[in-house]
C-alpha cells in the first residue's frame, strides 16, 4: 500500500444491519417473508455507505413496505460474529411503533423484497425468525419504554467478567 493512503483504508470494516420492531395493537411482531432465504425477518436491511442507521431502517421499510415511518428509540445493538461465509454485523434495532388498521392498509410490498407480510405472537416468531434476530426480539419486547438500548453479544446479553 502506497503511504499516500489513509490510515482508515487499512481498519477492518463491519456490515451494518438497522431494523424497525413494529407490532400491531394486539401486540403482535410484523414479521416479512423475503424470497431470498428461508427464514422471516422484520423490516429494514443493510446501511449504505455513508448513511446513518436510523435513515437505512427508514429507507428499508419504506422500500420493503412502502410506509413512512420515523424511527423511534434504539431498542438494541447486537453484535452477531462471522458465521460460514457471513461476516460480522452490527444489528442495530429501532421501535418503529405501534401499527394502526388504518397503517397496515397503507402496506404495500415490493416483491422483489418481500412475499408476504403478518402479524405474529413472540412464540410464532421464534419458528420464523432466524435465531439471532429472535434473540435480539425477545431480549428488548419488554422493555420498549426505556430509552436506554439492550447491548448485546450474539442475541444475549455478555456475561460480566
Amino acid at each position: 500500500m502506497s503511504d499516500n493512503v489513509h490510515f482508515t483504508a487499512k481498519l477492518p470494516t463491519k456490515r451494518i444491519a438497522a431494523d424497525c420492531l413494529f407490532t400491531d395493537q394486539a401486540d403482535r411482531l410484523l414479521v416479512l417473508e423475503p424470497p431470498y432465504k428461508p427464514t422471516w425477518d422484520l423490516p429494514g436491511g443493510m446501511v449504505e455507505r455513508d448513511e446513518s442507521p436510523r435513515l437505512a431502517a427508514q429507507r428499508e421499510v419504506r422500500e420493503e413496505i412502502g410506509l413512512i415511518v420515523e424511527p423511534g428509540n434504539l431498542l438494541a445493538v447486537d453484535w452477531v460474529p462471522q458465521s460460514g461465509d457471513f461476516t460480522e454485523i452490527m444489528a442495530l434495532l429501532f421501535d418503529g411503533g405501534v401499527l394502526t388498521p388504518a397503517d397496515i392498509a397503507q402496506i404495500v410490498l415490493q416483491p422483489t423484497e418481500v412475499r408476504s407480510f403478518r402479524f405474529v405472537t413472540p412464540e410464532e416468531a421464534e419458528r420464523l425468525l432466524d435465531p439471532e434476530q429472535y434473540a435480539r426480539v425477545t431480549a428488548v419486547l419488554n422493555n420498549r419504554t426505556t430509552t436506554t438500548p439492550t447491548y448485546l453479544e450474539n442475541g444475549r446479553a455478555p456475561s460480566p467478567n
